[in-house]
């Protein structure tokens, strides 16, 4: 939690000349004594490219703080021009408006500024070198980008922030979290046991609908030669049997038994 809080920042002098000393108007809100007093800060951009050009233009120190609400003006100095290569002295920039509290900086706010020439025939030729005397900026004061970082106040330390040691607390909840990650592991075990299960299960199956599928195959194949051997067999029955010569004469011996018979028996017998 913030002790300090930052309530509004309001730009008094905008637009301005390039060489116009900068002016704010900050109200923030102090919910506790203070030990050290709160350093403000105005830092100019002079580079997008390098950090080297940066200008701090101005810091104060605010002390001691009231708890309440509390407001002041904060007046920086302008940048200086030879420190800002050319072809960035006419263009957009950024200023950062910072608070530190013991060193530790807890909140910076950022603000775009538009440098240009104060004709439109300056606009329209710049000259090779820039008419710094020419040049006004305007702060796009509507639109704040604030960061707010977490610092360690007065009433905050090491020791409360992290708890010291308990043992017999800390045993057990070493204990608590042992048992949650055994738990854990476990479970996992299980869901892997469970896993290969079904893997395994859904190989035995395939297996077996693939025996399955070659015995039917060859209960098929079985099929289908019983068949071309029934077929085969059917046709030598349906060949007309073969004829043996020497067999005509047995219809005509039973003939002339059966006659011998007859006249045999037609033959008046002796009494």
């Amino acid at each position: 939690m913030s002790i300090v809080s930052l309530l509004g920042i309001k730009v008094l002098n905008n637009p301005a000349n390039f060489s116009d000393p900068y002016e704010f108007e900050i109200t923030f809100e102090c919910l506790e004594p203070l030990k050290h007093d709160l350093e403000w800060k105005l830092t100019y951009v002079g580079s997008s490219r390098s950090l080297e050009h940066d200008q701090e233009l101005d810091s104060i120190l605010v002390g001691p703080v009231p708890v309440g609400v509390n407001k002041f003006v904060f007046t920086a100095d302008p940048p200086s021009a030879e420190l800002i290569p050319a072809s960035e002295l006419v263009s957009v920039t950024v200023i950062l408006l910072s608070c530190s509290y013991d060193g530790r900086e807890f909140v910076r706010v950022g603000y775009y500024v538009n440098n240009e020439y104060d004709s439109e025939e300056l606009r329209e030729n710049p000259p090779a070198k820039v008419q710094v005397q020419h040049v006004v900026r305007n702060i796009l004061a509507e639109k704040p980008r604030v960061t707010r970082f977490n610092i360690v106040w007065d009433n905050e330390n090491e020791g409360e922030m992290y708890p010291p040691e308990q043992p017999g607390v800390d045993d057990e909840a070493d204990e608590e979290d042992d048992e949650e990650e055994e738990e854990e592991e476990e479970e996992e075990e299980e869901e892997e046991d469970d896993d290969e299960a079904e893997e395994e299960a859904e190989e035995e199956g395939e297996a077996r609908e693939l025996e399955a599928q070659e015995a039917e195959e060859e209960d098929e194949e079985a099929a289908e030669q019983a068949i071309d051997a029934a077929d085969q067999h059917a046709g030598e029955d349906e060949d007309p049997p073969e004829i043996n010569e020497e067999d005509d004469d047995l219809p005509s011996l039973k003939k002339r038994k059966i006659e011998g018979e007859d006249e045999a028996a037609s033959t008046p017998q002796d009494v």
